[in-house]
């Protein structure tokens, strides 16, 4: 198993910088969210998201939805990993990297970077080299992977996943903090990695989990663990509990980041609302959900003000530090509209 972590570095990163071309209609830079919260005890709300155009993955729109993204106020941007299906994203760095030289401030990160189909040298020097090509934005979120036939594909034993991970990531720490490392034990194999990260010891790092062991390796290694957005709220509750539980039993901090990734929509159209709702009760299907739970559970969809009472809710419920707002996973909805509710997201959560 991997060495217990060091303390880990803030995941706000650098400040917030006004970024030219913020829409004169929501009137809001970058800084407007380091604001102090409305409720004792909780840290000012860090607010990223995905991109909500996944149909096309070239640069320019991948530059242009996280320089719209970062003009509106988000602190984050993120990008998932996943293969073999029709819309694949295989290699997460190399969209962000076409990101970094576009933007100023936000940061980059990935959904579930998965170590176990990585080599631990290669994996850190290029988790080292877009830390280094962003100015030190990059947050990782990292994962096992989750379906067997990915694993198979890449000669990954689906049993052994989870001390892959462990092994591929304490190996990848130990680089960036300058130990010389093998990954045969063979002390004459041994060799530093070149580039370091800016962010010392290393990014932020957080990680993917779905499952009861998933959770408790997370919290055994005093990670903070990102959530899937298709777990309702009552769900959440239960595993960042178990997970707190497992730092507790091994002796570890426990992580004050509290991550939630969420799909979420608001506008002030009580039209355009319920034709999402229904959108998403038609096209959607959730196998994570419990009898009796509903779209409300899982999903945050509605107008100005009910999206942030939910918000709040979960900071208290959850003690949610980052919310990062998910695409919408359905059809039906112009580009006009999904940018709408990306700007007046920003402005309904202004000040938490």
């Amino acid at each position: 198993m991997a060495d217990k972590p060091k303390e880990q570095n803030s995941a706000d990163g650098p400040p917030q910088r006004t970024v030219e071309g913020a829409s004169s209609d929501t009137g809001l830079t970058p800084g407007h969210l380091g604001l102090t919260p409305l409720h004792s005890g909780l840290t000012p709300l860090h607010l990223g998201l995905t991109p909500w155009n996944f149909h096309d993955m070239s640069a320019a729109s991948l530059c242009d939805q996280a320089q719209f993204a970062e003009a509106c106020g988000y602190q984050s941007l993120w990008v998932p990993e996943n293969h073999f299906g029709p819309q694949a994203i295989p290699d997460p760095l190399m969209l962000l990297a076409s990101i970094a030289g576009a933007t100023q401030s936000i940061r980059l990160g990935t959904t579930s970077y998965l170590l176990t189909l990585r080599n631990p040298l290669q994996a850190a020097e290029q988790v080292a080299v877009l830390d280094r090509l962003s100015g030190g934005r990059l947050m990782l979120g990292v994962g096992r992977g989750y379906a067997p036939e990915m694993l198979r594909a890449h000669h990954v034993p689906v049993a052994q996943k989870r001390k892959i991970f462990a092994w591929t990531l304490d190996l990848m720490k130990r680089a960036w903090m300058g130990e010389p490392i093998t990954l045969d034990d063979n002390p004459e194999n041994a060799v530093e990695v070149h580039p370091r990260p800016i962010q010392q010891p290393y990014p932020p790092i957080w990680v993917a989990a779905f499952g009861p062991k998933a959770l408790a390796q997370a919290g055994r290694l005093g990670l903070p663990y990102l959530s899937s957005p298709m777990e309702s709220l009552t769900t959440l509750a239960q595993n960042y509990a178990q997970h707190q539980r497992s730092a507790e039993e091994e002796g570890v901090a426990k992580p004050t980041d509290v991550p939630l990734m969420r799909t979420v929509f608001v506008s002030k159209d009580a039209k355009r609302v319920e034709k999402l709702r229904q959108l998403m009760v038609d096209q959607s299907e959730n196998s994570r959900l419990a009898d009796g739970e509903t779209l409300d559970d899982w999903t945050i969809i509605g107008e100005p003000n009910y999206v942030r009472e939910q918000v709040e809710e979960y900071r208290q419920r959850l003690g949610m530090t980052h919310l990062i707002a998910t695409r919408i996973r359905v059809s039906g909805l112009a580009e006009t509209e999904l940018r709408a509710s990306v700007a007046l997201l920003a402005e309904t959560l202004s000040g938490l």
